[in-house]
């Protein structure tokens, strides 16, 4: 009779349905289980594992998502409660990840829940070790302290000093920022010099209105107790010693810059060798901006790249001429090595910023990766280099220079790496014609690109755009990098034999050349789109989408088509606000009774002005309340009528602060529906709906009004209890 019995099999070789968790082959497969999954979980895994999932990009988002959330968040509670929940999830990761081996989700779930943990307790940690709590209030006193730092500021005709004075009160060192007249500008005032000085100090200033720039915040991370002016003469109580180090050699450097070469190329050039920033106009500052080319002026990737290119390029062909030592050396990791250098010296000699430190970081990474013979170009090293300027620098995350550099760079090699471009950049036969054509299509793509990713992140930080940069960065950028900063080079190594004059003559030519482009782009009709201030939520979906895209790979990475899509929207729709007032009560502005915007008074500077157009989305000059028709004001107080959706406000503005029958302003209160005042009003000032005196906006900060939907948003709502904040209290959006 026949039986079953088992065919003959090699040694070692299990049979079907034997428990084998030591077979290689079944090791392979990631979503191979001791005992059955949950389908949905299984489905998850095997698209983690289907879809290439590279942790290390996900860890540095959500290293820096943890890092933004304690910015988001208001209170300590709520810091540690994000903490909890984070290593819940963590845990829940790990106990997924053990009991099921190989298992994508778990180990993932377990390396973001980790990173955004680690973010939040390190900025947490970060900003009680190095934050500096302000002065309560302004004082104009005699100081005496010591100068830390010295910055030029021509343009400005002034000098900016760091000093660490000693207060009188609590006998400890405090940081402060001065600035100094043009005229007092002493050339003795360097850095170890200690000096008595009369000086206006004010507390960092809050956001002026919602979305305004956040001094306030800057100031805590820079660890500055207060900024101010110097008043009168400066006595010199001990000299400076000798100028010796890096911010010795940026001022020589940039001063024999300036005084090769006159004007505003000066200034640029100035800037690309040095660092130095100082000297540059407004004009020509707001024209690169304007022209999507402000980039430029700050010592980030191209120019560090630029740098670090030649040093390679120039080390491999000098190193190759020597026989001897190429053949016992690799060329490649010693011109590697040389480009580093180069890098890191350019970075020291620039000021060390976080975009010139992100971007030597990731240079020097690429290098590495040259020296192995890795891919150079990926989102791998980006992550690393992100991760090394967020370990550093948490704060950084939230600044428009961090996010714009890294939102670039990211653009740059997602859209390098995806297999479209790969295949249009692939070498082929062809005539030198159409390989310049095709580089030259790939340089405008990517120059949209870049716009497209950097749109959001302008418009939220400084509610304007400009819309040409693409076409003005494809002429800018290799003139910068092919032209200009390789004959800066030339002419700085020339004048150590006296011959650079006729260098710095091209350097001129190559540097109008880019100012005259910045200028006619920003000239031109709808060149800048301006924005009211974009929701934090728009924001994060834009940032959401864009990494979604980027970092995924196959159909997966059209998901973040939806919350872009759904951000775009919601930037359109995106309500201006029609009353601005400033956190002193002393600045309104109104918006949407015309062109031009109205102000209460007008201000001796143009911060506050450029910030209540800023954020009310508008342009052009600006009218008065009291010259505007249909505002009656008298001596103390103007009243203007706004008519929205078919209803009526009725505003009272203070513009004094003298003293007012209380009977008759409590009458004028109750036919207000809005009163507004830099001073304390009486109690029995009770207008129809909001009441902005100066004790209510001490514990709000600015407001932006909607009349439409009857709310109101303040400064602070987005400050919480993080210690830059000063308000005593918080009020919630009506």
């Amino acid at each position: 009779m026949a039986t079953n019995s088992a065919p003959d099999m090699p040694p070692g070789v299990p049979l079907a349905g034997e428990h084998a968790p030591d077979h290689a082959a079944l090791q392979q497969r990631p979503w191979h289980s001791r005992w059955r999954l949950s389908s949905v979980a299984a489905l998850l895994d095997r698209a983690l594992a289907d879809a290439g999932f590279d942790r290390a990009p996900w860890i540095a988002v959500s290293l820096a998502a943890g890092i933004a959330l304690w910015f988001v968040l208001d209170t300590p509670w709520e810091w540690v409660i994000a903490l909890m929940i984070a290593m819940g999830a963590g845990f829940a990761g790990w106990v997924i990840g053990t009991r099921v081996a190989r298992f994508h989700l778990g180990s993932a779930i377990v390396a973001v829940a980790a990173a955004l943990a680690f973010g939040l307790v390190l900025i947490w940690a970060r900003s009680t070790m190095i934050g500096a709590e302000a002065y309560p209030a302004p004082q104009v006193k005699v100081f005496a302290g010591k100068i830390l730092e010295r910055e030029e500021q021509p343009a400005q005709q002034r000098i900016r000093l760091i000093l660490a004075v000693r207060d009188a009160e609590q006998g400890t060192a405090r940081k402060i920022r001065v600035n100094v007249p043009g005229e007092q500008a002493y050339d003795a005032l360097g850095e170890g010099a200690v000096i008595r000085f009369r000086a206006r100090l004010m507390p960092p200033a809050p956001p002026m209105v919602p979305g305004a720039y956040n001094f306030a915040r800057r100031a805590w991370f820079d660890g500055y107790a207060a900024t101010g002016s110097v008043l009168g003469p400066i006595d010199i109580i001990e000299p400076a010693p000798e100028a010796t180090g890096l911010a010795a050699i940026q001022r020589l450097l940039s001063g024999h810059v300036r005084q090769n070469l006159g004007g505003s190329a000066g200034t640029i050039a100035a800037a690309f060798a040095s660092g130095d920033r100082g000297a540059i106009t407004e004009a020509d500052e707001e024209a690169m901006r304007d022209a999507g080319l402000t980039h430029l002026l700050s010592i980030s990737g191209l120019h560090v790249s630029a740098i670090i290119a030649a040093a390679f390029f120039v080390a491999l062909k000098l190193l190759a001429l020597w026989p001897w030592l190429a053949l016992r050396i690799r060329l490649p990791v010693a011109a590697a090595a040389v480009g580093a250098l180069a890098g890191i010296g350019y970075t020291l000699l620039t000021g060390a910023e976080v975009p010139t430190v992100r971007s030597c970081a990731a240079a020097v990474l690429v290098l590495i990766a040259i020296a192995l013979g890795r891919d150079a170009l990926s989102l791998r090293m980006v992550s690393v280099a992100a991760a090394f300027v967020m370990f550093l620098w948490p704060e950084s995350l939230i600044g428009p220079s961090f996010q714009m550099s890294f939102s670039a760079v990211i653009a740059i090699v997602a859209l390098h790496n995806a297999e479209p471009v790969k295949r249009f950049l692939a070498p082929r036969e062809e005539s030198w014609f159409a390989h310049v054509g095709r580089r030259t299509i790939m340089l405008l793509v990517t120059g949209f690109v870049i716009e497209i990713a950097l749109m959001p992140i302008v418009l939220f930080h400084f509610h304007r755009a400009g819309v040409y940069g693409a076409f003005a960065n494809v002429i800018a950028i290799p003139l910068v990098t092919f032209i200009s900063m390789p004959l800066i080079a030339v002419a700085l190594a020339l004048d150590l034999v006296g011959l650079g004059g006729p260098v710095w003559w091209l350097v001129g030519q190559s540097l109008d050349l880019l100012l005259g482009i910045a200028h006619f782009t920003a000239s031109q009709p709808g060149a800048v789109k301006l924005m009211p201030q974009m929701g934090l939520g728009t924001l994060a979906l834009f940032v959401i989408g864009g990494l979604w895209l980027a970092l995924w790979r196959g159909r997966w990475r059209l998901l973040g088509l939806v919350p872009s899509a759904v951000a775009t929207v919601m930037l359109l729709l995106t309500p201006a606000p029609d009353v601005l007032i400033s956190g002193d009560g002393r600045h309104v502005g109104i918006a949407g009774e015309g062109e031009r915007l109205i102000m209460l008074r007008e201000s001796r500077s143009d911060y506050a002005r450029e910030n209540l157009l800023e954020l009310s989305g508008m342009t052009g000059e600006t009218v008065t309340l009291a010259d505007w028709p249909g505002a009656k004001c008298s001596r103390d107080f103007c009243v203007i009528t706004l008519q929205r959706s078919g209803r009526d406000w009725h505003l009272l503005i203070a513009r004094s602060r003298d003293i007012v029958e209380e009977r008759a302003l409590a009458a004028a209160c109750d036919r207000a529906d809005i009163v507004v005042a830099d001073r304390y009003l009486p109690r029995s000032c009770q207008p129809q709906w909001l009441k902005a005196d100066r004790r209510f906006l001490d514990k709000s900060g600015g407001l932006a009004l909607f009349l439409e939907d009857e709310s109101f948003t303040s400064v602070a709502q987005g400050e919480g209890e993080h210690g830059w904040w000063r308000g005593n209290d918080r009020r919630e959006r009506r």
